[in-house]
């Protein structure tokens, strides 16, 4: 007689409840996984990943009170093991590169079919990296795309947010010029010639947060 498999014990954490509904639904339907602990928030779900030790922990991208991109290290802090699936809405290479090097085990998206995310898990309990092959695409795509820097992505977030030369000289305390100066090289290195454009890509890549 063949023992039954070891339960793979789930924390979900997401704000949205149909896709909490749909997940639980997926994963209650299958023998080797288990949900023992759901929350919408970021720290509702934190206090129960220290209480329940759950083997993969699904982490929201966007919740109402975090990034999971911010708060990765706090799980890796409590343990170093920790195996996290990122579920996001949309697939920026940006922020699947930034969560990934964060210590995330795996980056899907909530239109993920019920088989890929149950593969998903096991794959991650496993020990291994999980990214779908769309998603991996997204990544080659950009891969040798020069980085922006930090002052760069700040005045992205400015054009993104409609903001003129003269208003982001002022709100970033430094010369009009400079600023000039600034957006020309962020136009360079996205591959666009317009502030319509850099915003655009800015949002589909993940390159900037949108707070709504």
């Amino acid at each position: 007689m063949t023992d039954n498999p070891k339960m793979i014990r789930v924390l979900l954490i997401e704000n949205q409840t149909l896709t909490r509904i749909g997940i639980k639904t997926v994963l209650n339907a299958k023998d080797d996984l288990e949900i023992v602990g759901e929350a919408e928030t970021g720290a509702e779900g934190f206090a129960l990943f220290k209480q329940l030790n759950p083997d993969v922990t699904i982490l929201s991208l966007r919740l109402p009170d975090s990034c999971a991109i911010d708060t990765l290290a706090s799980y890796f802090e409590t343990d170093k093991r920790a195996k996290i699936l990122v579920l996001a809405d949309t697939a920026g290479d940006a922020e699947i590169s930034k969560a990934l090097k964060k210590g995330a085990a795996g980056y899907v998206c909530k239109d993920i079919s019920p088989d890929e995310l149950v593969k998903a898990i096991r794959v991650v309990n496993a020990g291994k990296k999980y990214i779908p092959n769309d998603i991996a695409e997204i990544l080659s795509e950009n891969l040798f795309q020069e980085e922006l820097t930090a002052t760069e992505t700040r005045i992205l977030q400015q054009i993104v947010a409609g903001k003129s030369n003269k208003e982001i000289a002022y709100n970033l305390n430094i010369s009009e010029n400079t600023v000039k100066t600034h957006v020309k090289n962020v136009f360079e290195k996205l591959g666009v010639s317009d502030r319509t454009s850099a915003a655009t890509l800015a949002i589909r890549r993940g390159l900037v947060r949108i707070h709504l």
